[in-house]
């Protein structure tokens, strides 16, 4: 069974750091690329960033790009997104995302709350 468990979400203030992982398992890691996406009720699901398989092709939504690092460690199963100068527009349940054999995964997700 695919599992896509995030976590590291949290609230904080404007121009602030958070850096979310996701724990990936019942597939093979190493060999998917895979996404962060993020959810809010007024502007729905948005992408944020991909990662290839090997971790040397990145890409980024223009909302994010300079301020979002997204990265992965095969060895331990775990994508990342790294966070800074975020903005109250950054607001968002943020969920990492794989197509795996064709289906479309999504974890549940992780709050991020960016307000002073």
């Amino acid at each position: 069974e695919v599992q896509l468990v995030e976590s590291g979400g949290g609230l904080v203030q404007p121009g602030g750091s958070l850096r979310l992982s996701c724990a990936a398992s019942g597939f093979t890691f190493s060999i998917y690329d895979m996404s962060w996406v993020r959810q809010t009720p007024g502007k729905g699901l948005e992408w944020v960033s991909r990662i290839n398989m090997y971790g040397d092709s990145v890409y980024y939504a223009d909302s994010v790009k300079g301020r979002f690092t997204i990265s992965r460690d095969n060895a331990k199963n775990t994508l990342y997104l790294q966070m800074n100068s975020l903005k109250p527009d950054d607001t968002a349940m943020y969920r990492c995302a794989a197509v795996v054999r064709g289906m479309n995964y999504r974890g549940q997700g992780t709050q991020v709350t960016v307000s002073s």
